[in-house]
């Protein structure tokens, strides 16, 4: 089974460019050109409305290259990740990343989240989306902690982990995003629907158990019962202090003992994380009052995420010696604090586009700055591209997902067409986003199958449709 470093252990870099049918060298523009999908027979899922959308879109991007990435990217999620069924009479949707057969919570809702818009349309995408929500509500109640789960009580590979392992888990990594991002979809759901009929008695006990579960890694009454080791090398896989992660001083902020990376946390307050969190938790509050009629859930919600924002506001923003006031990426209540980003999301980069903050605050845009400057440890500037990448596969390689978020994040045209730019020249000649590329030759890249940077690309350009046409015209 792939794992998400197999490529860069076992020398798969190469092997992943070769295996996108080009040699490393001969790539050409009329490769680019090529449609990249599976035929229409072998695809895993398809709307109507996603396939209308994407023929409008592409006819109103100028550059070929530019618009067939979008078709090949945009319904990738739907062409080759989903696997749709009905259980018990109620939809259910399982959802895998790509090249591993297993489905995350933050990547299964991250990977279909552009479809939404058109979900109030087209019954069958409607029906697939609320399985998504159903199938995620039973994963949370199977573990909170986990990341990462199996179809089934298959067993996994990470079987050995020091840490409460079941058949029904691919991996169990705690990371605070990984309890958010389920609630994200299902409230853009509603929103985008007004369709309640997936909040049921099962939905209402998983998001319970998600305002318990963040309570309980307040660890203001001890380390509670999470804990993590794994026998490895890579020294992020695994947890310090015996599993429960370096001490923090209880201030109010949720411990999360891993990245959205997967990677392990230095400090256990990761900020982008807690951020993400306030959101959450008020959309969840929201949502327990109207639609739930649960007003004790609904006050617990908006409690806990007050308590959690007063907490950033007073914990999270730090001095830096060159950039003025911005946001650490971990902090752990004694004072320390790690200036740096991810390209994973969330990340301080992504604050705006998840809700965060305005575009315009002026922390973030210090904070942005910041991150997007040879002072972050991981922003890394070469012959082919720059952008952020991460300690998960390691120095020089940058993630497409992050030039997508810089562009998201952002109203500067000129910026928004360097990133499309960067976009169109980095894919390595096989028409999809991936993983990870070295910053001076993108045909070097980890992951040929990613859906969530797929996906993501596909959103950035269908925003640029909708409010910045003219950038897809040249």
């Amino acid at each position: 089974m792939v794992t998400r470093r197999d490529f860069l252990k076992t020398g798969g870099i190469a092997a992943a460019g070769v295996a996108s049918g080009f040699s490393l060298t001969s790539f050409t523009l009329q490769d680019a050109l090529v449609n990249r999908r599976p035929p229409l027979n072998e695809r895993n899922f398809t709307s109507k409305v996603v396939e209308q959308k994407i023929k409008e879109v592409k006819k109103a991007i100028g550059d070929k290259e530019l618009a067939q990435l979008f078709e090949n990217c945009f319904p990738n999620t739907l062409d080759t990740t989903v696997k749709y069924q009905e259980m018990n009479g109620k939809p259910d949707t399982f959802v895998i990343t790509g090249d591993i057969n297993a489905m995350w919570l933050r990547d299964s809702s991250a990977q279909v989240w552009p479809y939404l818009p058109f979900a109030k349309e087209d019954k069958k995408l409607r029906k697939m989306l609320a399985g998504v929500i159903n199938r995620q509500a039973k994963c949370i109640l199977i573990d909170p902690y986990a990341n990462a789960f199996n179809f089934g009580p298959t067993g996994s590979e990470w079987e050995t982990d020091l840490t409460d392992m079941k058949p029904e888990l691919h991996e169990r990594k705690w990371e605070v995003d990984s309890l958010c991002y389920p609630i994200r979809l299902a409230h853009g759901y509603w929103k985008a629907t007004g369709d309640t009929s997936c909040f049921d008695e099962n939905w209402a006990k998983a998001m319970q158990l998600v305002v318990d579960t963040f309570r309980t890694q307040q660890r203001k009454e001890g380390h509670g019962p999470y804990k993590f080791q794994r026998v490895t090398g890579w020294q992020t896989d695994t947890v310090a202090g015996a599993g429960y992660g370096n001490p923090i001083q209880p201030i109010g902020l949720i411990c999360s003992t891993f990245r959205p990376s997967d990677d392990a946390t230095t400090f256990l307050f990761l900020v982008p994380s807690n951020f993400f969190a306030v959101v959450s938790l008020r959309q969840l509050a929201e949502m327990s009052e109207k639609v739930l009629h649960n007003t004790a859930l609904a006050a617990d919600s908006t409690k806990l995420a007050d308590e959690v924002e007063q907490a950033l506001q007073k914990y999270a923003v730090a001095p830096h010696l060159d950039f003025g006031k911005i946001h650490p990426y971990e902090v752990d209540g004694f004072g320390n604090k790690l200036f740096m980003d991810d390209a994973n999301i969330p990340s301080l980069l992504s604050l705006p586009y998840l809700g965060c903050c305005p575009i315009n605050d002026p922390i973030y845009q210090n904070t942005r700055n910041f991150v997007l400057s040879p002072s972050n440890p991981y922003f890394f500037k070469g012959k082919a591209a720059e952008g952020i990448g991460g300690p998960h596969i390691g120095l020089e390689m940058i993630w497409p997902m992050s030039i997508t978020m810089r562009a998201l994040t952002t109203t500067s045209d000129e910026e928004i067409k360097h990133c499309l730019q960067m976009l169109k020249t980095t894919h390595g000649g096989t028409g999809f986003m991936h993983e990870s590329f070295h910053q001076d030759n993108p045909e070097k890249f980890t992951r040929k199958w990613f859906a969530w940077a797929n996906t993501l690309f596909g959103e950035l350009i269908l925003k640029l449709y909708n409010e910045k046409p003219y950038l897809l015209k040249a």
